[in-house]
C-alpha cells in the first residue's frame, strides 16, 4: 500500500468552487454518514482536511472508518445489511467498487446517478469530463449514467509497471555493456553469478530476483515479453481487433523454455516465485555486501532504499525491454487508473447531503483542493515553488512543492492521503517541483519518468485494456470466476514448467487441454463482446 502511495501524486482541474451557500453558515451543519478506509497514521475525525470540508461546506461527518485489513469484506457487509451510509469515499489501492458493483447497485437504485448533480453543482467536474474523454469513459456506465467516480491519476511511470532494474555498478566492475537481447541478458546474469562482482570473494551473488505481488515485481512478464506479449493479468492478447489467449501459443512455450533455462543455471532466485515484498527488500538491502544483480519492480524503492542516506539506490538503473526471438514488448496498463468507483452517493443521502457531497468532490477537482486532500495543508505539507525550482515537466511552470517529512516523524494528520485521490491529470502531476538529481530523494519521480521513456513505444500495436471494459452484471460473476481460475492455472503451470515439476516436451499438450476444460473459449468470448461494445 505504501509503495503504491509513493508512486501516486496529484492532479486537478480549473476554478475554485463556491464555498457554503449564502446563509448556510447560520444553519445547522448537514449530517453525512460516510464509509471510508482510514490510514494507520491518521484520524479522520480530527484530520485537517476533514475540518476544512466541514467548515467550507457546513457539514458534519459521521465516519464509519475501517482499517485496511479486511476492508473489502467490511464494505460488502455494510451494503448487505441495508443500513448503509450516505456515501462511500474509498482508497482505490486498498479497495473500491468494481465496475460490476457500480452497474449492479446503480441499476438497483442503491447508488444515485450523479449526472444532474454534476451539471448543477460541480463546474470543475463538469469541465474535466468535457475536456477529458478518457475520464468521462471511465466514469460513464453503458446506460449513460455516472453512478460513481474513479480515482483518476495519470501516472506515467505506472503505465509501464513491469520494469527491470540492473546493477550498473556490477556492469562497470565487470566491464560489461548493458544487455539489449534475451541472450545478452543471460550472459550478464552468468557473469553476475560467477565473476564475484561484489568483490568479497564469496559466491553469494543473486543474479535476478523479484516478488509475487503487484507493482511489476513478478519476473516472468519482463522475460516473456521478448517472445509474446504478457500483460501479467489476463494472459489475453489483442490482434486486429480479435481477442485470444496468449498463454497457449507456441511463442509462450518458447518463452517458458527460455525462463526455465535461466532457472536451471541458477540465474533466477527461487524465492522470486514465493517471497513477499519484505523478503525481497531484505535481499536488496542485504547486511554487508551487495548481493542482488537485477530486480523487477515498477520502481526500485520496492527492493532497495532510495531515500535519504541510502547507499545502494543509485546502483540500480533501468534495463530497457529486451529484444527476443519474436518481440520486444513491455507490459502496458491504462495510465494507472483502476476502473470502478472510489466515490458513490447512496439513496440514503438527503438532498442537502447529496449537494454538499458533490460540491466537496468538485473542490477536490481544483489544484489547491486536490493538494490539500492528498498531501495536506499549504505551509505544512506543501509550499509554493521558489525561484529556480523546476517542475517534473521542465516545460511547465511549477505550481507546488512538497515539504519533506523528517524520517520517523509522526504524521501531520493533515490530508486524506490515498483517500483524497480524485483528479490527477498528467499536466497537474507534472507541475510539482522535482529536483534535478534523479538519484536524490527529491528527484525520484524524475528518475521514474526517465526510466519509463525507455519502455514507452514497446507496447503492442493493440492492447486489450481489459481492466477498463464494462462487463454487464449478468456475466460479471461468470467472468470473474473464469478469469480467476484461468489466471491461477496459467501461473501455477508456468511455475511448474520453469522449475521442472512439469516438462514442456511431455506436458505442454495436457496444459493446453486444461485451458480448454476451464472454458477459456468462453472467457475469450465474453471479453471479445465487451471489447466490441467499448469500440462501437
Amino acid at each position: 500500500m505504501a509503495l503504491l502511495a509513493l508512486a501516486l501524486v496529484l492532479g486537478a482541474c480549473t476554478s475554485e468552487p463556491e464555498a457554503v451557500v449564502d446563509g448556510a453558515e447560520d444553519a445547522a451543519p448537514v449530517p453525512i454518514r460516510v464509509f471510508a478506509q482510514q490510514e494507520p497514521s491518521g484520524d479522520l475525525e480530527t484530520n485537517d482536511f476533514t475540518r476544512e470540508l466541514e467548515s467550507r461546506f457546513n457539514v458534519k461527518f459521521e465516519w464509519n472508518a475501517v482499517a485496511s485489513a479486511g476492508a473489502k469484506e467490511k464494505r460488502q457487509i455494510s451494503l448487505a445489511g441495508g443500513d448503509y451510509p450516505d456515501a462511500y469515499i474509498l482508497t482505490t489501492y486498498v479497495d473500491q467498487f468494481s465496475q460490476a458493483d457500480v452497474l449492479r447497485y446503480g441499476q438497483q437504485g442503491v447508488f444515485l446517478p450523479l449526472n444532474d448533480l454534476i451539471d448543477e453543482y460541480a463546474p470543475n467536474i463538469k469541465a474535466a469530463m468535457e475536456e477529458n474523454e478518457t475520464l468521462r469513459a471511465f466514469n460513464t456506465a453503458p446506460d449513460g449514467n455516472i453512478y460513481g467516480l474513479v480515482a483518476y491519476s495519470e501516472c506515467y511511470h505506472c503505465s509501464f509497471p513491469n520494469k527491470m532494474w540492473i546493477n550498473t555498478s556490477w556492469l562497470d566492475a565487470l566491464d560489461l555493456d548493458m544487455p539489449w537481447t534475451t541472450e545478452q541478458f543471460r550472459d550478464v546474469l552468468r557473469a553476475f553469478k560467477t565473476m564475484d562482482p561484489n568483490g568479497n570473494g564469496k559466491a553469494d551473488e543473486i543474479p535476478l530476483s523479484g516478488s509475487t505481488e503487484d507493482f511489476g515485481v513478478r519476473i516472468m512478464p519482463f522475460l516473456m515479453n521478448g517472445f509474446i506479449y504478457d500483460d501479467d493479468s489476463t494472459y489475453l492478447q489483442l490482434r486486429n481487433g480479435r481477442v485470444s489467449m496468449a498463454a497457449d501459443k507456441p511463442e509462450w512455450r518458447e518463452g517458458l523454455a527460455y525462463i526455465k533455462s535461466l532457472y536451471d543455471e541458477g540465474l533466477i532466485d527461487p524465492g522470486a516465485f514465493t517471497q513477499n515484498a519484505v523478503a525481497y527488500k531484505q535481499i536488496g538491502e542485504n547486511a554487508g555486501a551487495t548481493i542482488l544483480g537485477a530486480g523487477t519492480a515498477m520502481h526500485p524503492d520496492i527492493f532497495v532504499n532510495t531515500g535519504p542516506g541510502n547507499t545502494r539506490g543509485k546502483d540500480y538503473n533501468p534495463l530497457p525491454p529486451l529484444a527476443g526471438p519474436h518481440a520486444s514488448f513491455a507490459t502496458h496498463v491504462n495510465i494507472g487508473v483502476s476502473p470502478g468507483a472510489k466515490f458513490v452517493i447512496t439513496n440514503k443521502a438527503s438532498e442537502e447531503a447529496r449537494i454538499a457531497l458533490i460540491r466537496m468532490v468538485d473542490y477536490m477537482y481544483t489544484p489547491e483542493g486536490q493538494a490539500f486532500a492528498e498531501t495536506g495543508k499549504e505551509g505544512v505539507d506543501w509550499r509554493r515553488p521558489e525561484p529556480g525550482e523546476q517542475a517534473l515537466n521542465p516545460e511547465l511552470k511549477p505550481q507546488f512543492a512538497r515539504i519533506p517529512v523528517d524520517s520517523g516523524k509522526k504524521s501531520n494528520n493533515s490530508g486524506w492521503s490515498g483517500m483524497g485521490h480524485f483528479y490527477m491529470p498528467r499536466e497537474y502531476r507534472d507541475s510539482w517541483v522535482q529536483g534535478a538529481d534523479i538519484y536524490a530523494p527529491d528527484g525520484y519521480e524524475r528518475r521514474l519518468m526517465e526510466a519509463t521513456k525507455l519502455y514507452d513505444g514497446h507496447a503492442p500495436e493493440q492492447v486489450l485494456a481489459a481492466e477498463s471494459l464494462w462487463i454487464q452484471p449478468e456475466v460479471a460473476e461468470e467472468i470473474n470466476f473464469l478469469q480467476m481460475n484461468i489466471r491461477n492455472y496459467v501461473e501455477e503451470n508456468s511455475l511448474q514448467f520453469i522449475t521442472g515439476n512439469k516438462q514442456l516436451d511431455e506436458d505442454w499438450d495436457g496444459y493446453v487441454n486444461g485451458l480448454r476444460e476451464l472454458n477459456a473459449e468462453r472467457y475469450v468470448e465474453i471479453m471479445q463482446k465487451a471489447y466490441d461494445g467499448a469500440t462501437r
